[in-house]
C-alpha cells in the first residue's frame, strides 16, 4: 500500500511541477513571422527576441489559463491531502485521504485535460489558417506530460485505497 502512495506521490509531485513550469513558460507555439521565429505561451508572446504581455482578452487564453491555474492549485491540493494519507492512516471508515487524494488528482487531470483540448482545438484553427510554418513547442508537451503524471497519481492512491480496503476486510475475518 505505501508504495502505491510514494509512487503516486512521485508521479504528483513531478506532474505538479510539470503544470507550474507549463503554465508560466512562453513556449507553447513557435511560428514564422515576417521571416523571424516567434513563439508565445499563456501570457506573453516574443518576437526578435523582445517578449510582450499578451493584452488581448481573449476567451480560449483566458479558458486555458484558468483551467491550468486550477488544475495545479488541485494537483497541490492532492500532494497535501497523499502526504497526510501516508502519514496518517484514516480511522475514519467512509473517509479514506488515499481515495480523497486519488479523486483530487483526477479533478487535476480533468483541468489539464480540458486546458490542453481548448488550446489545442483553437490553435489548430487559428493558426492552421493564418501561418504555414508553425508547430506546438515543450511547453505544451509539458502539458501532456503533466496530465500523464496527474493520471498515474491518481491510478496509484486508488490502487492503495484499493489495498487498503482489502487489508480491512482480511483483519475482520
Amino acid at each position: 500500500m505505501y508504495s502505491f502512495m510514494a509512487g503516486g506521490l512521485f508521479c504528483a509531485s513531478v506532474g505538479n511541477i510539470l503544470l507550474v513550469v507549463c503554465t508560466a513558460t512562453d513556449y507553447w507555439v513557435q511560428y514564422r513571422l515576417q521571416g523571424a521565429l516567434a513563439h508565445q505561451g499563456l501570457w506573453r508572446y516574443c518576437l526578435v527576441g523582445k517578449c510582450y504581455l499578451q493584452t488581448e482578452n481573449i476567451a480560449y487564453w483566458n479558458a486555458t489559463r484558468a483551467f491550468m491555474i486550477l488544475s495545479a492549485l488541485s494537483c497541490f491540493a492532492g500532494i497535501i491531502t497523499g502526504i497526510l494519507s501516508f502519514a496518517h492512516p484514516s480511522t475514519f471508515e467512509r473517509f479514506n485521504r488515499s481515495f480523497a487524494a486519488g479523486i483530487t488528482f483526477f479533478v487535476s487531470m480533468l483541468f489539464v485535460l480540458l486546458a490542453m483540448a481548448v488550446y489545442t482545438g483553437v490553435t489548430v484553427n487559428f493558426l492552421g489558417k493564418r501561418f504555414g510554418d508553425w508547430r506546438f513547442s515543450w511547453s505544451y508537451i509539458l502539458g501532456w506530460v503533466a496530465l500523464l503524471m496527474t493520471f498515474f497519481a491518481g491510478i496509484f492512491y486508488m490502487c492503495a485505497y484499493r489495498m487498503h480496503g482489502c487489508q480491512r476486510v482480511a483483519e475482520t475475518r
